[in-house]
């Protein structure tokens, strides 16, 4: 039962590699603000919450699940058991998050924690199933898969978890390949009665962080999934049989890896894209906006989101020489900007004061940036 995956690297496999390094490369050297880094981490967050749990049937849009995770906002009847999905997606990022900075190993604690948190939104962990489990269609009730047996699914996911570790430890196999069989043999093990998607999502991309493909946070591979489920689970379904031990445990996983690094590029593209855009603000030119409240802006307003994408931290005189006024008439503007949440205080001391834009207003960019590039 060792765990032996059976693919090949195909010319199309290779081209999606060089694309996910070239794109790896370009955003590392493209001058992006902690503080906007910050945006587009919280944005992805958002995004992989709610495409993930969409996957599995969630009916929360993106600004409900925003409500829900961030704003600590419900009242959206009949859907409570939407809205704890969400919640526990969010906590168990934020988890994984957590475990990265301590440089965890991938382990059976970990998979069962994660597990945990997406299932009851609890980090103790929860064990392997112990009965069978038969994944059927929902609409004709046909059997689409049947997973390995109870009793072989702990020696199963020792395996699967050993081979990754010493093949994060080799750095002889590229990672994308690494987190792409992973997350293949996951979803092929099926380790539980329910939750194993999302499980196998964020784990994919706890690998990619660990192996050096974090970008940071701000990409979410859960968007191509759901905006291209159906070749998600054509992917999945490898093998000649239904059945794990009529064929799908030696079968050739290239097609899913053809899959999952189509998807891993168009990602990484996508953030490349967004930080680029990110430069040209950096560069002062001018901003077309997409979001309707930030078209909204004075445009005074408009003018200094550039200063602030640049600087973190601005002051008043700063204001003043970007906007060309004295320093009485930014005074004014400044207090009705932290009146209406533009802006904040950062540095409270009266002779090198600093402010920052809003969590809200830096969250608004990053939303705005990326509706452009859907464009």
């Amino acid at each position: 039962m060792k765990f032996n995956p059976n693919y090949h690297i195909t010319a199309y496999l290779t081209k999606q590699l060089l694309e996910i390094e070239r794109h790896k490369e370009a955003i590392n050297i493209l001058p992006v603000t902690a503080q906007l880094v910050a945006s587009l981490r919280e944005t992805a967050r958002l995004q992989s919450t709610h495409y993930s749990t969409q996957i599995e049937g969630n009916a929360l849009t993106q600004a409900e699940v925003q409500k829900v995770v961030k704003d600590n906002k419900s009242g959206f009847p009949g859907r409570e058991r939407d809205e704890r999905e969400v919640k526990n997606y969010f906590r168990a990022l934020e988890y994984l998050e957590d475990e990265l900075k301590l440089d965890v190993e991938i382990s059976k604690k970990l998979i069962q924690s994660i597990h945990g948190l997406v299932w009851k939104g609890f980090k103790k962990g929860t064990p392997y199933r112990d009965g069978q489990n038969i994944i059927r269609d929902g609409a004709t009730g046909n059997i689409v898969y049947m997973p390995p047996e109870a009793k072989d699914v702990s020696i199963l996911m020792n395996n699967m978890i050993d081979w990754t570790r010493k093949m994060m430890s080799e750095n002889e196999i590229p990672a994308p390949i690494v987190a792409g069989l992973f997350h293949y043999q996951f979803a092929t093990i099926h380790p539980y009665y329910d939750g194993n998607g999302r499980t196998a999502r964020l784990l994919t991309t706890f690998i990619l962080h660990k192996m050096g493909y974090g970008m940071k946070g701000m990409y979410s591979l859960e968007e191509y999934y759901a905006k291209n489920l159906q070749g998600y689970y054509k992917a999945l379904t490898i093998g000649t049989s239904h059945n794990y031990y009529g064929g799908r445990a030696q079968a050739d996983v290239t097609p899913f890896l053809d899959y999952f690094l189509e998807g891993m590029a168009i990602s990484f593209r996508s953030v490349r894209q967004k930080a680029q855009r990110l430069k040209e603000l950096n560069q002062d030119r001018p901003i077309p906006f997409q979001t309707e409240k930030l078209r909204e802006l004075r445009p005074h307003q408009k003018q200094t989101l550039s200063l602030f994408i640049k600087n973190k931290e601005v002051s008043i005189q700063e204001i003043a020489t970007h906007l060309g006024l004295k320093n009485r008439s930014t005074y004014a503007l400044v207090k009705k900007w932290i009146d209406d949440g533009f802006i904040q205080i950062e540095n409270e001391s009266r002779k090198s004061r600093t402010y920052v834009l809003t969590k809200q207003w830096e969250l608004l960019i990053s939303q705005d940036i990326s509706k452009e590039q859907d464009r």
